[in-house]
């Protein structure tokens, strides 16, 4: 799992918070000079990040590139929540004081070969069946009060397919763990 020191975390999450503002007010995104950067946030990992505004999901988008450094994912994903999140509108200038960041760092997801090995609360999933696919961070389950069962009806739903899909041998699963941290309003 990759470590990040609490400086490292607050880079990003000023990073976010930076991003999601010049993009609600629809100003260019913000740069960092690599050569300022550890070499924690220029190593390649994939992120979400999850903006709430008091207390419900406002946008939660990632990108699953695991060959771009973790600072670009980070801005581009700040970007997509705030803007291109299909479940909500883009983000406006008004909302940013009330808006809470919290970003998601993932390992690589693995196969799952069984089911009854996913741990709810400590694994991502991934499922994929044919040209459906989706993922539900690990924070999802404890959130949403989800056991394993829950977890994977779940993410089979926001995929498109059956609940029970996960108990199909067709149905590829994946798990991942992630590191997860947020930062204060306003």
């Amino acid at each position: 799992m990759q470590q990040l020191i609490p400086s490292d975390r607050r880079q990003l999450l000023d990073l976010a918070r930076a991003t999601v503002e010049a993009t609600a007010r629809r100003d260019p995104k913000p740069a960092l000079d690599p050569a300022a950067l550890t070499p924690e946030l220029l190593a390649p990992a994939a992120a979400f990040v999850t903006l709430h505004e008091g207390g419900q999901l406002r946008g939660c988008i990632g990108m699953m590139r695991y060959d771009v450094p973790l600072w670009i994912n980070v801005r581009d994903s700040a970007v997509a929540a705030a803007r291109d999140d299909p479940r909500f509108e883009p983000v406006a200038p008004f909302e940013l004081p009330g808006i809470e960041i919290e970003i998601s760092v993932l390992e690589p997801p693995v196969p799952l070969p069984d089911p009854a090995l996913f741990e709810a609360g400590r694994h991502g999933i991934v499922v994929e069946r044919g040209d459906c696919r989706a993922l539900l961070l690990p924070q999802v389950a404890p959130e949403m009060g989800w056991g394993g069962p829950e977890m994977l009806e779940a993410v089979c739903r926001k995929a498109g397919l059956r609940p029970d899909a996960w108990r199909d041998r067709a149905t590829r699963l994946s798990v991942f763990e992630s590191v997860c941290f947020r930062g204060e309003e306003g």
